[in-house]
């Protein structure tokens, strides 16, 4: 082969590569410029897409916000509610606002703010779904504030919401009905054991304690009452006494004027002659801040709840101290409703017992970090086996409703009306977070005595009588008119007792009558 063949394949091997190159280079620049056209053309269409859906959301927003800012108007258009009962009542968007603040309590939240906001957004809602001059059903508000709170990313307050609504819901049909079983809310044993003995006592109705009275044996009913009553106190404290080597705490509950105070005070004498020593941590200093506690429409707190109480801090605080450290409990001013943490150290020393004193003792959250070997648990309740005229048995919650207004006006300076209106939320709670727990206790004291009845009547059935007259037709009132009604009746039936000197001055019931030698 020559050499110009040679070289001519070699330039044509060159060129054929170029063009090759050439055409690769051309190929990748048209994709390029594919690319950026195709990116603009893209980012021209997301500019708009974005454009459009922001004026979307914006307009959205907007609407939304201006049905929230409507409210004063939407309160000119639902002017009533229909209650279950069938009562229409006037609308008032606080008590929206108040259901939303305590089912976000009762699950460890505290903001005010959001629940207005929330309360907002269910009046926005129930505009949309209900025409002019409409009435609402209670039912009907509720299952929007369901939708409001799970739409808004809520679901644990929602989630006990709707609990809220169900117990309520079967404790409704239970009172429209007669149960043959029993209720798990009552401590059966402990009260078949004191109907025997107001049998035996001839103290088992109305009738035969005011055959007694005129018969004057008041002193003797006195004596027999309180003897029964220091009786089950030194049950109480052998039983402490044999776990004395394992217990770290003893727990004294029971609900709302149960006599947890004088007992508490008495049963410590018991276990200081037996050579037990006791540290007492006061609750009450547990509290949330006043402000913080759900408020209804008439400027009434309610902090008869367990979430009233910093039950994080309080398991903190008792672990601690059951582990012999030291901890700085905090106080509450009840003046200005203020807690200020850190102030009071507390430790428990060799052989020393912590007693607590507290309404919700029993409630599992409240020592849920103490093991149940390391704490006994006493409750407390006024059991009152008597029965009225009409075959009904006075109900134990009237007794502690007169004692806690008697009580309240004496060393509170507290209006008994206002007690009655707040009982309300007594029962409420009660029913949720003490009474269903009353068959956990180690041990329980009835705490009623027969002749209490008697001593009330001179000082409250003229009240009574006011109060069933100033609330009766007032469908906002029921609750306090069908009480003052029911107590009204039964301080009728009872003979009257005015010389209250028979009494012990240690008796449980100078904690409400007054009169006490007990330094509370």
């Amino acid at each position: 082969m020559s050499l110009y063949t040679i070289v001519f394949i070699i330039v044509t091997i060159l060129v054929i590569s170029g063009l090759a190159l050439f055409g690769i280079l051309i190929s990748k620049l048209d994709k390029w410029i594919d690319k950026k056209e195709r990116l603009g053309r893209e980012s021209i269409y997301k500019k708009e897409t974005v454009n459009k859906r922001t004026k979307k959301w914006n307009k959205e927003i907007k609407r939304n916000n201006f049905a929230v800012k409507k409210i004063g108007a939407l309160m000119s258009k639902f002017k009533y509610v229909i209650k279950r009962s069938g009562a229409i009542v006037p609308f008032n968007p606080d008590r929206i606002s108040n259901v939303i603040y305590r089912a976000a309590v009762s699950v460890g939240g505290r903001d005010k703010e959001k629940a207005n906001e929330l309360a907002k957004h269910v009046i926005a809602m129930m505009e949309e779904k209900f025409e002019d001059g409409y009435k609402p059903h209670v039912e009907e508000i509720q299952d929007i504030v369901e939708k409001v709170l799970i739409e808004h990313g809520h679901a644990k307050v929602a989630k006990e919401f709707i609990l809220y609504r169900e117990e309520a819901a079967r404790r409704r049909r239970e009172n429209s009905r007669h149960f043959s079983k029993p209720n798990e809310l009552i401590p059966w044993k402990k009260v078949w054991r004191s109907l025997d003995w107001a049998v035996s006592h001839d103290l088992h109705t109305v009738d035969s304690i005011n055959t007694r009275i005129r018969r004057g044996e008041f002193p003797q009913i006195v004596h027999e009452c309180e003897t029964l009553y220091e009786t089950q106190l030194d049950t109480a404290a052998e039983l402490i006494k044999e776990r004395a080597n394992e217990l770290k705490m003893v727990m004294v509950s029971g609900p709302s004027s149960s006599g947890k105070t004088t007992t508490t005070m008495k049963l410590e004498q018991r276990l200081n002659k037996m050579g037990m020593k006791f540290v007492a941590l006061v609750v009450d200093n547990y509290f949330f801040d006043l402000e913080l506690h759900p408020k209804d429409e008439f400027g009434d707190y309610d902090f008869e709840t367990p979430q009233a109480l910093d039950l994080e801090l309080i398991n903190e605080h008792l672990k601690k101290l059951a582990a012999g450290e030291q901890v700085l409990i905090p106080f509450y001013d009840f003046k200005q409703g203020k807690r200020y943490d850190n102030r009071t150290p507390l430790q428990l020393h060799e052989n020393e017992v912590l007693l607590i004193d507290s309404l919700h003792g029993l409630y599992p959250e409240f020592s849920k970090e103490i093991p149940a070997s390391q704490k006994f648990k006493l409750y407390l309740e006024p059991l009152l086996q008597m029965k009225m005229p009409d075959g009904n048995y006075i109900r134990w919650t009237d007794l502690r409703l007169i004692r806690r207004m008697l009580r309240d006006s004496v060393h509170r300076a507290y209006n008994p009306e206002q007690t009655l209106l707040h009982w309300h939320y007594v029962r409420s709670s009660e029913k949720r977070t003490i009474l269903p727990y009353s068959n956990t206790a180690d041990y329980i004291v009835n705490t009623s005595m027969s002749f209490e009845v008697p001593i009330y009547r001179p000082k409250l059935l003229e009240s009574f009588k006011e109060w069933e007259k100033k609330y009766k037709g007032d469908p906002l009132r029921e609750d306090a008119y069908e009480r003052a009604s029911r107590v009204r009746k039964m301080l009728e039936a009872i003979e009257p007792v005015e010389d209250d000197s028979p009494i012990p001055g240690d008796s449980v019931l100078r904690e409400f009558i007054g009169g006490s030698k007990l330094n509370y």
